[in-house]
């Protein structure tokens, strides 16, 4: 087979969307919820529509930056820890190659492989690369997926400001009383969109996930929407 037909048969798979696809999908999911949540908190507390409008604009701001800084921190510590393993592997291949030799050819046996061919294997892998094949095969690093933390951080913070803006809209309710419904409502639409989307995009069966994005999210209103209502009926 070419070289060229393995890699489209690699686009198939999803494994190479690890980098951005968490991330993306935590930001819409979040921002659908926690602007959502910030919303119907103040609403139930019967604030007036103007701060209910400032809110939700507040919310999706600090929202989507808390996002992205908290995204590149977290990918950028993964990343971190996969360069020590890197250096930790290079320091090993140097200081006992045979050592290492013979932990890839007990990997490659433990899949399957007799010692004979695990053993040819390996001979060839450290005639080309050792270093790759043993970040691979021994520590799991795949270069398709590597953890990007700048494209992890902007992809969760733009899809944290467009799933913001979808229970944001209901804020602009005819008036302050309707807001609240027109918010939940926009927001099942959006989870409904985002259980729909994350699943397709990673290619997995749409009802599971699905569901489980709406119940998470409508969890998180009513919870917050009792939180509010305690506080307009504490007078606090």
């Amino acid at each position: 087979m070419a070289l060229e037909d393995v890699y489209q048969r690699n686009l198939h798979h999803r494994t190479h969307r690890a980098g951005w696809l968490r991330a993306a999908v935590l930001g819409a999911n979040d921002g659908l919820v926690s602007t959502a949540s910030l919303m119907i908190g103040v609403a139930a507390a019967r604030s007036e529509q103007s701060f209910l409008v400032t809110a939700g604009a507040a919310g999706i701001a600090a929202g989507a930056m808390s996002m992205a800084v908290g995204e590149y921190v977290s990918v950028r510590s993964q990343n971190d820890i996969e360069e020590s393993d890197r250096l930790l592997e290079i320091e090993h291949l140097a200081i006992d190659p045979e050592g290492e030799f013979e932990e890839l050819v007990h990997i490659y046996i433990e899949r399957g492989l007799t010692r004979e061919l695990a053993v040819q294997v390996v001979t060839e892998m450290h005639k080309k690369d050792p270093l790759e094949a043993h970040l691979r095969d021994e520590l799991g690093q795949f270069p398709h997926t590597k953890a990007r933390p700048v494209q992890a951080a902007v992809a969760s913070a733009c899809a944290f400001t467009a799933g913001g803006l979808v229970p944001f809209a209901g804020a602009f309710a005819p008036t302050a009383g309707a807001a609240a419904s027109s918010i939940i409502g926009f927001t099942l639409v959006g989870l409904l969109a985002t259980g729909i989307i994350s699943a397709k995009t990673a290619g997995s069966k749409i009802l599971i996930p699905t569901l489980r994005v709406m119940a998470g999210g409508c969890l998180g209103m009513a919870i917050t929407a009792g939180i509010g209502q305690l506080l307009h009926v504490s007078g606090i």
